[in-house]
């Protein structure tokens, strides 16, 4: 790992929540765009927001009122699709991370098939990359997909950790099954693969972020993944919130990912 770990609050589930009550309306509670503002002052180091096609959470007010009030940096997490990429280009977030989308699933679930889709994805990195937005690909860490990102141009990519987060959480049920508790339990495989496609990633000349079923627990483990700019966490963090607060939420995840 290079230079001071960043922690990306990704506020979604905050307008999960909000839209849960206020669907289609112009107001409600709670605010993302509030959310953020407090992870801000708690220390984050940028904010992540997701705007679906289907709006099932955060609103297109929402990113023109983060991309106005937020003083740290504004990642947008937006599928490959013209009307998106023409919000993106009109709000002007710092970074744009490409994602995968299928309407059924409840969050991103898989990687961008980055080597399938080069044509389309250059092309959008390429507008984006000219209206100065810097470009990320969310892809899993295989070499066939850290190359191709790397053929597309994208400045970044942001590792799939949700593979690494799964083993983790069967290696501690198996822990508790066996009545032993490793400190920090071990899930060597997906590590070594977060490890090796970070390792490629860098000699290519990309900069790594990661995130996805990051949690307090899991964490520490990704110490050990070279070279990563930027952890985005959201869901655990939010959880967390319902029982310390928001800003408490973020100051003691900070500490994990500042060691």
């Amino acid at each position: 790992m290079s230079g001071r770990l960043r922690l990306g609050v990704n506020i979604d589930h905050v307008a999960t929540l909000r839209e849960a009550r206020y669907r289609a309306r112009i107001a409600g509670e709670p605010d993302p765009v509030e959310a953020a503002l407090i992870c801000e002052a708690a220390g984050a180091h940028g904010i992540t927001a997701h705007l679906r096609e289907d709006r099932r959470h955060i609103q297109d007010r929402d990113v023109a009122e983060l991309r106005r009030r937020l003083r740290t940096r504004l990642n947008l997490e937006m599928a490959n699709t013209p009307e998106i990429v023409q919000i993106a280009l009109k709000t002007k977030p710092d970074i744009v991370c490409l994602v995968p989308e299928r309407r059924q699933e409840v969050t991103t679930e898989g990687g961008l098939d980055a080597a399938g889709q080069r044509s389309s994805l250059t092309e959008t990195r390429q507008r984006l990359n000219e209206a100065g937005i810097e470009v990320s690909l969310f892809i899993g860490p295989d070499a066939a997909q850290v190359e191709a990102a790397a053929k597309i141009g994208a400045q970044f990519i942001e590792l799939h950790t949700g593979a690494f987060a799964e083993e983790f959480h069967a290696t501690v049920q198996r822990a508790k099954t066996a009545r032993s508790s490793p400190a920090v339990p071990a899930a060597h495989e997906e590590l070594d693969r977060l490890i090796n496609g970070a390792e490629r990633a860098h000699e290519l000349g990309l900069k790594v972020n990661a995130g996805h079923g990051l949690n307090y627990e899991n964490l520490p483990l990704l110490h050990s993944v070279p070279h990563l700019v930027e952890l985005n966490i959201g869901h655990s963090i939010i959880s967390r919130a319902v029982f310390v607060g928001l800003a408490a939420a973020v100051k003691e995840m900070l500490r994990l990912v500042e060691k």
